[in-house]
């Protein structure tokens, strides 16, 4: 394994396999990747310690849930108010998926979903009820091209 944040062949294939399927075990990823039980163990002990593998949730598509609007809305925030209490106000709205601190126009840029558009009005309303938003600015996605993947960065971080 490499050292500080990159990683390696065998950390790229052990993700790329974890990836495909998040169900295996240690055991059969020791055996597909033709490494020993302690190696595999070892190294995605070191890979959660390092934050590059994060979780083995399952992946919940929101509008496999009844939730097929998206929208990404970039609010404007009264300075005062601080990232860190806004975040928290938008942690209690579950349409909210992401929330991120950006630069540009805006201070903070939303990934929200809705049932309907009309709903979607509902939870920018409530967005717009928390503390310190002075403005909101809404885009509707329509379509999604290209689904939220980490698989080629690890690849490239290994060295292609």
């Amino acid at each position: 394994m490499t050292s500080g944040t990159g990683v390696d062949g065998l950390d790229a294939r052990l993700i790329e396999l974890l990836e495909a399927e998040p169900r295996i075990g240690v055991l059969e990823c020791a055996r597909r990747l033709g490494v020993a039980r302690g190696t595999v163990q070892a190294r995605l002990d070191k890979l959660i310690a390092r934050g590059v593998v994060r979780d083995f949730g399952p992946r919940v598509d929101p509008a496999a849930l009844g939730y097929p609007v998206t929208a990404f809305v970039t609010l404007e925030l009264r300075q005062a108010v601080g990232h860190q209490p806004m975040a928290q106000r938008l942690a209690r709205i579950p349409e909210v998926l992401e929330a991120h601190t950006v630069t540009g126009a805006g201070d903070m840029l939303c990934r929200i979903v809705a049932r309907t558009n009309a709903e979607l009005q509902g939870v920018i309303d409530r967005v717009l009820a928390s503390e310190g938003v002075l403005r909101a600015t809404t885009v509707i996605a329509l379509a999604e091209q290209i689904p939220h993947r980490t698989l080629p960065l690890v690849k490239e971080a290994a060295g292609g």
